[in-house]
């Protein structure tokens, strides 16, 4: 008998089977294993998990380079606090003026929306 081959071609080794959660792509681990309470991936088609997947590990590099800026941003001496004190960064984003965050924050969701 001759093997059947994939409707999709294998990536990394992985072929995409529409009877697992998510489709089988990998990174379901123990103890949680498949894990989507709000059922982000239910009745989604292939395309739409897979974007799903590549916001979730977009938005986790967001945050990892935040914490970096914050931690940056809390002890690095600025000219508004002085050189001779760490800056408190909770203080940073209300000195912003919203004529610069505005446009900033537009930007980032104009971005998305075309991602």
């Amino acid at each position: 008998e001759i093997p059947s081959t994939p409707a999709v071609a294998p990536i990394n080794g992985w072929v995409p089977d529409a009877a697992l959660p998510c489709y089988g792509l990998p990174g379901a681990i123990a103890p949680l294993g498949f894990f989507d309470p709000l059922g982000f991936t239910s009745n989604r088609e292939l395309v739409g998990v897979k974007r799903i997947r590549e916001a979730e590990v977009m938005h986790g590099r967001v945050a990892m380079m935040a914490v970096i800026g914050y931690l940056i941003g809390e002890n690095t001496p600025t000219i508004a606090y002085g050189f001779d004190h760490p800056t408190i960064a909770n203080n940073q984003i209300p000195e912003v003026p919203g004529t610069v965050l505005f446009p900033f924050f537009l930007a980032i969701n104009i971005a998305e929306a075309f991602r």
